[in-house]
């Protein structure tokens, strides 16, 4: 069984000019990810993917593309969630066939108000529908966006019901206690909060890793946080921090994607697919006069920074 833990970028996904999945940006990015980009792992098709405003095919299609890639599959986590049961079990069924190491499933997130028990019996339904085995599953914890929470009891109750599928949680309320609560409670559950700052007591908390949105541009510096000395780690952590909240004082999305624009130089990452709208240019006018007095766009000579003139 795959064991995904570390720095893991929900990476996001470059688009062509008629909005299908630029495939080859796509790859090339993962991998740069997966080496000088100091990531242990990738979130595929996550919110940052942007993967419920893509057809199903589409979803198929891309997690085929990259099966194909020669890319380690056991380094990936992909999000098969879905408002319909059918479509959330045709994309599970196919990350399980496909070997991704896991499967990132958000909860049913039309209807609101569902019951425990409800929400108990979809999962079920999906495991049963998929067949448990080798299936590896992992909970989407975003109350915000779906409108749909995991609740600990019920979390719990799944992990009790499934121990061999149901391996972790990956939370982005931004509630450090609830994820703590789930890692005090569950012995050996992996649980992945989103944001680089929790690194700084994954040990202490019993953390997995995390799963972040910038870890796209941060990975090198939240790297050092997560396996580097004491020194590293506390320089790397700070520097991590220090970026996201440059880039999270826009959609965060957008920012993440405009921030790879200015990076790599390449303009056409700054497409989002809509609903999402691109920042501005005064929006990013703001964002790169930000980044710069980061770690990241300095012409400080560090480590990581280097990472990036790799690219």
């Amino acid at each position: 069984m795959n064991k995904l833990q570390g720095v893991i970028a929900a990476v996001a996904t470059p688009l062509g000019k008629d909005f299908s999945i630029d495939h080859k940006r796509l790859i090339d990015h993962c991998r740069w990810l997966l080496g000088p980009g100091g990531c242990d792992g990738i979130n595929l098709l996550g919110t940052t993917g942007e993967a419920t405003s893509f057809s199903v095919a589409a979803r198929i299609e891309t997690m085929q593309t990259i099966a194909k890639s020669g890319l380690p599959l056991g380094r990936f986590m992909v999000g098969t969630g879905a408002a319909s049961l059918e479509d959330a079990v045709r994309l599970t069924a196919e990350a399980k066939s496909l070997g991704f190491a896991g499967a990132l499933l958000l909860p049913p997130f039309y209807y609101k108000g569902i019951a425990a028990e409800g929400l108990v019996a979809y999962v079920d339904a999906v495991i049963a529908e998929v067949g448990r085995d080798g299936l590896q599953l992992y909970l989407y914890h975003f109350p915000q966006n779906s409108g749909v929470p995991y609740e600990i009891d019920t979390v719990t109750r799944l992990r009790r019901a499934h121990p061999d599928v149901i391996l972790g949680l990956k939370d982005s309320s931004g509630d450090l206690e609830y994820a703590a609560a789930l890692s005090r409670k569950l012995e050996g559950f992996a649980v992945f909060p989103s944001a680089e700052a929790s690194l700084g007591r994954a040990r202490e908390l019993g953390f997995a890793g995390c799963i972040s949105a910038t870890a796209n541009v941060t990975g090198p510096f939240a790297q050092r946080a997560w396996s580097g000395g004491t020194v590293a780690a506390r320089d790397g952590l700070a520097q991590a921090v220090e970026i996201r909240a440059a880039i999270a004082r826009f959609p965060l999305v957008a920012a993440v994607k405009a921030t790879l624009a200015l990076l790599t130089e390449d303009p056409n990452w700054r497409k989002v697919m809509p609903p999402l709208s691109p920042l501005s240019d005064v929006e990013l006018a703001t964002l790169k006069r930000t980044l710069r007095a980061t770690a990241l766009m300095s012409n400080e000579r560090t480590e990581p920074r280097e990472a990036w003139r790799s690219r």
